[in-house]
C-alpha cells in the first residue's frame, strides 16, 4: 500500500508486505515438510511496482518479467527445491539474481489453503459447491455439484471450465454428485476419495496403478493435467492481490505454458 505521511512522502509496497499478505490465507508454516516456500530469491525490503504471476518460473518467464520492468515474480512451484550444489549461468536462480528480479513462491501452502487457494479456485471454476478440506486426505477437498449429473457431462464441463484441449476420464460410476478435488499430482488421494464416498476425483496427475485402484473402488477420475488444474488460481490471485495493493501492477505471464498438445 502507498501510505501518505505528514511529510508528504509515500512508502511503497515491498516484497515483505506481499509475503505478509499471503500469511493471512496461505501461511508458510502450513506447507508440507518436503516443500520450500516463501521468498526464495531477492530482498524482502525491495519496493514493488510491477509483479508477474506464473505457475512456474522459466527462463522465458524471467525475460518476460525483465521486459515488463517487474521487480518480482510470484509463482506456485518453487524455483529452488533442493540444496544448490552448482549454480549454472543459465539456471533460473542465476538469471533471477542477474536481473535483480525476486521470486516469491507459494506452493503446498497455497494448495492447502481453506479460504483461498488452488483447490478452492479449481472447485469454484468447475462448479463444485460447499467445498471443504477433507480430514481423510493430506491435500483433498470435497464438495458437490449443484445437481446430480452423468460423468461424461461432468468431464465435458471440467474441460470447458479449465480451457483444456483434452483430458482423461473414467466411466465406472454413471452419476456424479459428490466431488473430490486434489489439484496437480493428486492421484495418490484416490483411496481417501473413496473413503469419503466421492463419485469422482478431479486431479491433474494420476498414475496407472492409481487408476486401477480407482476402478476397483468404483470412483471416477477426471485427469485435467497438472498445468490446467493449477493455473486456474493465477487470475483470481491477481484480482485478490490487486484489490489489496493498488500501487502494484500484477500481470499473468503469457510466456509460460506446459506446451501439451493432443492429437
Amino acid at each position: 500500500l502507498c501510505l501518505q505521511t505528514g511529510y508528504g512522502r509515500k512508502f511503497m509496497t515491498t516484497i515483505k508486505d506481499i509475503a505478509d499478505f499471503f500469511e493471512g490465507f496461505a501461511p508458510a508454516e502450513s506447507a508440507m515438510d518436503f516443500d520450500n516456500v516463501g521468498l526464495l530469491v531477492g530482498d524482502k525490503n525491495t519496493k514493488v511496482t510491477k509483479a508477474l504471476l506464473s505457475l512456474d518460473i522459466t527462463g522465458e518467464v524471467i525475460e518476460e518479467a525483465k521486459k515488463l520492468g517487474c521487480e518480482l515474480i510470484i509463482s506456485h512451484h518453487p524455483v529452488i527445491f533442493n540444496p544448490i550444489k552448482r549454480l549454472d549461468t543459465g539456471s533460473v536462480p542465476y538469471l533471477l539474481a542477474k536481473y535483480g528480479i525476486a521470486a516469491l513462491c507459494m506452493h503446498t501452502n497455497l494448495d492447502l489453503s481453506e479460504s483461498f487457494g488452488v483447490n478452492i479456485c479449481l472447485a469454484n471454476a468447475i462448479g463444485v459447491k460447499n467445498i471443504v478440506k477433507s480430514d481423510m486426505g493430506e491435500c483433498l477437498f470435497v464438495g458437490e455439484t449443484e445437481s446430480e449429473t452423468d460423468i461424461k457431462s461432468f468431464a465435458e464441463n471440467v474441460k470447458s471450465a479449465l480451457n483444456c484441449n483434452g483430458l482423461r476420464y473414467t466411466d465406472v460410476k454413471k452419476s456424479v454428485k459428490k466431488v473430490a478435488v486434489s489439484s496437480g499430482a493428486g492421484g495418490s488421494e484416490i483411496l481417501a476419495a473413496a473413503q469419503i464416498g466421492a463419485d469422482v476425483l478431479v486431479t491433474g496427475e494420476i498414475k496407472h496403478h492409481e487408476i486401477n485402484a480407482a476402478n476397483e473402488l468404483c470412483v471416477n477420475i477426471v485427469d485435467a493435467g497438472h498445468f490446467k488444474s493449477e493455473d486456474i488460481v493465477i487470475l483470481p490471485l491477481i484480482n485478490k492481490l490487486s484489490d489489496n495493493f493498488s500501487d502494484v501492477v500484477f500481470t499473468k505471464s503469457k510466456a509460460y505454458s506446459d506446451n501439451i498438445k493432443f492429437v
